[in-house]
């Protein structure tokens, strides 16, 4: 079977949902599957080797915005579309990536949705053309639900069945303001019958979109998210330093403020007097201010010389980063769909301490490999930490349950199962 996976790229950062399609892409290879990864807006930031190799780019962020703002580049020829598709201009506008906030997003996402009938019809006109003579695909799975205004023509002129991923739109879209969030919902809802299967990456997720987006509960399959599992070894004894980790998106959401604010109070506590912080993940040129900020708290209490922050590291030195933790956490301040650093974390036998919202509590019961806290509490957070850090050896083995039960669940391999059963299910 051929299996085109349209993934939107970021091309200066690591991004958990081109990693999650890549990895998919190179399970689905291994069960004879033809699978390949075709970026879209920008190329794709991956710290594994690329599924997307030879694939050609469509929606170019340039192109998109562009065509988004003015009528007369909605009807410019391909060999200028080119020039803003070319590698150094996609490479110039990466560097802005992450900078742009969804509420300034609205009218172009709205555009996006409405597929055909948006200002970027002429992309389509591309892919699908593409996908009709060199695609030839026979199923084409959507990175996410803003891609489903793609779905009704793919379907209708290649005859291919349409697949859509759903993880974390929902924040996405409430952010947008009005009266692009409500348009927005109800296109999202008229576009959904267009799909043939929805695979949410949760079972939090999946109930979340059939009443949000009002989807047909008998086309959702849950499949979990998984990871290449290659370079993950057990750890042999807790780490003599006991360390506390925070591995994601450095910004906001992801409440790394939340977290060095704990850290500020376990060391205020004493109670385990040399424990350092470690902090890594992606960085982008919107997110350095959030981060000096962080920084400057921790100075203020005497604490810089304790804490380490590694932005954007690749994926030898992530392994080796969680493998150096005693306990991560990652405090997601919003509906966390999933959180692949939960299963990267367990994978290298590092436990994990998650608040008690979104799919954190559903993520815990299958791994057993971490403990609750009450959300957007330092307080909370600070003693769910210090119950772990204060008996590491229990704490290890909390993480070696969790890295048998990913071991056990949460491969690339299990993901490409579930895919694929999904599909048949079509």
């Amino acid at each position: 079977m051929k299996i085109i996976l349209l993934t939107p790229g970021t091309g200066s950062f690591y991004c958990g949902t081109c990693m999650r399609d890549n990895a998919l892409a190179i399970a689905l290879r291994r069960r004879n599957q033809d699978a390949l990864m075709v970026p879209m807006y920008l190329p794709p930031s991956l710290d594994e080797v690329s599924a997307a190799e030879g694939a050609p780019l469509f929606y170019g962020g340039i192109n998109v915005y562009l065509q988004q703002v003015s009528p007369i580049f909605r009807k410019t020829p391909r060999w200028i579309d080119r020039l803003f598709d070319s590698p150094p201009a996609l490479a110039s506008a990466a560097k802005r990536a992450g900078m742009t906030q969804p509420h300034e997003l609205g009218n172009l996402t709205l555009s996006m949705l409405r597929g055909e009938d948006g200002s970027q019809s002429k992309e389509l006109d591309r892919l699908v053309e593409w996908l009709k003579h060199d695609g030839k695909a026979d199923a084409v799975i959507l990175s996410n639900a803003l891609l489903m205004g793609l779905a009704g023509r793919i379907r209708r002129e290649t005859g291919a069945k349409v697949i859509c991923t759903l993880h974390g739109e929902d924040t996405f879209l409430d952010s947008l303001g009005e009266p692009y969030r409500t348009q927005s919902w109800e296109t999202l809802a008229e576009r959904a019958q267009d799909v043939d299967v929805f695979i949410p990456v949760s079972h939090y997720y999946g109930d979340i979109m059939i009443r949000r987006a009002k989807l047909p509960p008998e086309k959702v399959h849950v499949v979990y998210n998984g990871i290449s599992l290659e370079g993950y070894n057990p750890k042999p004894a807790p780490p003599e330093t006991p360390t506390l980790g925070f591995l994601s998106r450095m910004c906001p959401p992801k409440g790394l403020h939340t977290l060095v604010d704990a850290y500020i109070l376990l060391r205020k506590r004493n109670a385990i007097p040399a424990v350092q912080l470690r902090v890594a993940g992606a960085q982008t040129p919107g997110d350095v201010t959030y981060v000096e900020e962080q920084k400057a708290k921790l100075r203020t209490a005497g604490l810089e010389n304790d804490a380490q922050f590694f932005p954007n590291i690749d994926r030898d030195d992530k392994i080796a980063f969680l493998q150096s933790l005693t306990v991560l956490s990652t405090p997601a301040m919003y509906g966390e769909a999933f959180g692949l650093y939960i299963i990267e974390a367990l994978a290298a036998g590092t436990p994990v301490v998650a608040p008690r919202h979104a799919v954190f509590p559903e993520l815990l019961a299958a791994t057993g490999g971490g403990i609750l806290c009450e959300p957007d509490s330092v307080d909370d957070l600070a003693k769910a930490i210090e119950e772990l850090l204060s008996y590491p050896d229990e704490a290890y083995k909390l993480g070696a349950e969790g890295q048998k039960r990913v071991f056990e669940r949460f491969s690339m391999d299990d993901m490409a199962s579930g895919v694929m059963q999904a599909l048949g299910s079509a």
